[in-house]
């Protein structure tokens, strides 16, 4: 990893053509579930799993969690023209866990597809990292991965903050080829544009823990 840490790095050709026809095989609609802009919780999906504890993912997220990474959550996102739509400035902050709780700076609570998420408070978020593995190139017109470097580390941020944060610091495109993968922290402020040309996105968001135990009995769910 950088030895400044802009919660965020790109790691090309991480997969050959051949293992991205692979998985984008395996997660078509007519193999998976799919919603408009793809599909949830895969970590059932043997090849999705299988990659997900490859040791080359694996070895990226250790440089991002420490000495052990645990993949627990993997989504299928695709935009296309058929599929379109534009992600707004936010930060990732659910957390799919095993049962419902109460302690401080958890929740609110919501189900996903069958999941029980909570919004989580920073510490948590900072043992984990997403891993966006790159089925199709990502380049500045099929709605590429915009970021703003180092806002991770202003904690977790209402939705104004979150905006005035953007408002006043420059922004970063992350463009990367077919079988690249784009590490980011869950806290790092992020949106996407609507695809402008023929070309699809697809990508494959698999996060990882340092632990699924995250301590006083709050677990993560693998889904």
């Amino acid at each position: 990893m950088q030895t400044v840490d802009l919660g965020y790095a790109i790691t090309s050709a991480c997969l050959a053509t051949n293992e991205c026809d692979k998985i984008a095989n395996a997660l078509s609609a007519g193999a998976v579930a799919r919603s408009r802009a793809g599909a949830r919780h895969l970590m059932a999906n043997p090849i999705v799993a299988a990659l997900a504890n490859s040791d080359r993912l694996i070895e990226l997220a250790e440089e991002w969690v420490g000495g052990m990474a645990v993949p627990f959550r993997a989504t299928l996102f695709e935009k296309s023209r058929r599929t379109n739509w534009l992600i707004p400035w936010h930060q990732d902050t659910a957390l799919p866990l095993t049962t419902r709780f109460e302690r401080k700076g958890w929740g609110p609570w919501s189900e996903k597809a069958g999941a029980t998420y909570a919004h989580a408070p920073d510490w948590a978020l900072s043992r984990v990292v997403a891993l966006r593995v790159h089925l199709d190139d990502s380049n500045a017109d099929n709605g590429a991965l915009r970021v703003i470097p180092g806002s991770h580390i202003q904690g977790v941020l209402t939705d104004q903050g979150v905006l005035r944060y953007v408002s006043t610091h420059a922004e970063v495109a992350c463009l990367t080829q077919r079988g690249g993968v784009i590490a980011m922290r869950p806290l790092l402020i992020h949106s996407s544009s609507k695809v402008q040309s023929i070309e699809p996105r697809q990508v494959l968001h698999i996060e990882y823990a340092d632990s699924l135990n995250l301590g006083d009995d709050i677990q993560l769910a693998v889904v």
